[in-house]
């Protein structure tokens, strides 16, 4: 009886640890120490849609994934702006760069190619149910009628919580920061983000 009680408990643990791995939501923002959950997903760059596999990223190194509320806006065009700017840095320190919204593909195959944000440089994802950033922790909020982005078009998608996580090439979290509780600006994310995958 108790050999079987054991064995139930063990396969219990055994499927949980399965369910966390294959990547569902999860009930906390993942942190540092924690292996970071393989994604697949259509992604731009320079305007031309692709299938971004993270698996396939982490093969040739580190890699940064960050997710931010919406391409147009504010605080998100300057992160974009300055990673493009720091691009040559990431590469030279071996690291990809993944910026994931939940905007569709079509905003992104435009934000990925403007010369004032992404400029071709590196790749967005598009997370439009908000699936990818769950298995990190995050929560999407819901869409808010009447928000517009900075060229007056309606943003009709809900907002992923500007969070950005350093994930070594054996696929293990290095760092996290956010907006929301480390009180750091879009800027701030690429710099720190630098200085670790320079550690790595």
């Amino acid at each position: 009886m108790i050999r079987k009680y054991c064995c139930s408990v063990l396969l219990i643990f055994s499927l949980t640890l399965l369910v966390n791995q294959a990547g569902f939501a999860q009930s906390k923002m993942l942190a540092k120490g924690d292996t970071a959950p393989l994604f697949n997903a259509q992604a731009s760059l320079a305007g031309n849609t692709f299938d971004f596999s993270l698996k396939n990223a982490l093969a040739k190194g580190s890699v940064v994934v960050y997710f931010y509320p919406s391409a147009y806006t504010g605080g998100c065009d300057i992160e974009a702006h300055t990673f493009a700017e720091l691009k040559d840095k990431f590469t030279t320190a071996g690291a990809t760069i993944i910026g994931v919204s939940a905007d569709d593909i079509q905003r992104l195959n435009i934000f990925s190619s403007d010369s004032n944000y992404c400029a071709g440089k590196f790749p967005v994802a598009s997370d439009s149910g908000g699936q990818i950033a769950a298995t990190y922790g995050l929560t999407m909020s819901a869409a808010k009628p009447g928000i517009k982005d900075v060229r007056g078009q309606d943003l009709t998608h809900g907002f992923i919580p500007r969070t950005t996580f350093v994930i070594n090439k054996e696929g293990k979290i290095m760092a996290v920061f956010s907006s929301a509780t480390d009180h750091i600006s879009p800027a701030d994310h690429v710099e720190k983000s630098l200085a670790i995958v320079q550690h790595l």
